[in-house]
């Protein structure tokens, strides 16, 4: 590799490493639907401009194709555009394939929003069934304490009976 290929590959994996770091603080902090909202958009937007220039004919203005896009990103499909030329379809089945991810992703992030608040909810149920424990044992060692007492007491009498 040219010492000037190497310089933009590690732009480039840099820059994803840059990314992937932005993406992985969002997802840890519980911040991805911004993260992922944004990126669909600019997805929609970057999809939509390109088939509207590849695919011009089926594409009649910037705003038939963005509904296209976003439409198709949003895995619905009315089918009242569609392209008809090979790249176009390319540009509609990657389309496709991100509206998929990002439905399956949105959905999974929800999810463990639901599962998150719910061991929430279990976690301080079993610290309060904890605390009621502590003063449940507390009591039963002050009962057991007292009766230790009283049959000391009553061993004491019984000795001084004895004698």
């Amino acid at each position: 590799m040219t010492a000037l290929k190497e310089r933009a590959h590690g732009r480039v994996r840099r820059r994803r490493s840059r990314y992937s770091e932005y993406a992985r603080s969002r997802i840890n902090s519980g911040k991805v639907f911004p993260l992922l909202a944004g990126t669909m958009a600019v997805l929609a937007i970057s999809a939509g401009v390109v088939v509207r220039l590849i695919d011009h004919k089926d594409f009649a203005s910037l705003g038939d194709a963005l509904w296209w896009s976003i439409v198709t990103l949003a895995t619905v499909g009315y089918g009242d555009i569609v392209p008809h030329t090979t790249w176009g379809r390319v540009v509609g089945s990657v389309v496709i394939v991100f509206g998929v991810t990002f439905i399956s992703i949105l959905t999974a992030t929800v999810t463990s929003y639901f599962i998150a608040a719910n061991q929430e909810d279990f976690a301080a149920d079993v610290a309060e069934a904890a605390e009621q424990d502590k003063a449940d044992d507390v009591e039963t060692h002050r009962l057991l304490n007292e009766l230790l007492d009283r049959v000391g007491a009553i061993e004491a009498r019984l000795d001084d009976r004895r004698d």
